[in-house]
């Protein structure tokens, strides 16, 4: 198996927040705390406008900043490539989530780090992450990168405007942002 990742098609997205009121749920955070974030966006001008949504969480990146920066070495990479915090050794000092340059770990009222962790116990058992399990559209999915690519083509990006240089971090993201038969200026929109 190769890089785990999540692949969203922004094209069929909804913005309707199941996938983050599912994550918030079953993770019980508190008013305020998201690990999965979904975002809303508007474009062009007048008469001529669109909007889209994106939906996103911890990209388990290939090169993590947050591992990197880690004092008490709380964050790993699990075999699969998720990357982890262990609750038991984070002391909560923050850097991670100063770091992170998608903004993932967030300080939790206990006073550790916290973030997306891709239900790493779910897919121990076979499941999919629940934010997958939750949408709506079908347009989240998780698994290996490269076998997502080959399912849903070579056009999937890694980036959008508003995101980071992936070559930050390399993150385990796949992103379709095309739908050709329906947006043949769809760089102008999205990129």
């Amino acid at each position: 198996m190769g890089r785990l990742g999540f692949y969203f098609d922004l094209t069929r997205c909804t913005g309707c927040k199941t996938c983050q009121i599912a994550c918030k749920d079953k993770n019980r955070l508190d008013i305020g705390t998201i690990f999965r974030n979904v975002r809303d966006f508007e474009t062009g001008r007048y008469p001529d406008v669109d909007c889209y949504h994106y939906s996103s969480s911890c990209n388990h990146c290939e090169t993590p900043a947050c591992l990197t920066i880690c004092p008490t070495g709380a964050i790993y990479k699990a075999d699969d490539g998720a990357v982890i915090i262990d609750a038991e050794l984070c002391d909560g000092c923050g850097k991670c989530a100063e770091i992170c340059p998608y903004e993932v770990p967030k300080i939790l009222p206990e006073g550790i780090a916290g973030k997306c962790d891709s239900c790493k116990v779910r897919r121990d058992k076979g499941e999919n992450p629940l934010c997958v399990d939750a949408c709506q559209t079908r347009c989240l999915k998780f698994g290996d990168l490269d076998e997502l690519e080959a399912e849903y083509g070579p056009d999937l990006v890694n980036t959008l405007p508003f995101l980071p240089d992936p070559a930050m971090t390399n993150p385990s993201i796949l992103i379709k942002i095309k739908d050709s038969a329906k947006d043949e200026n769809y760089r102008e929109k999205y990129m």
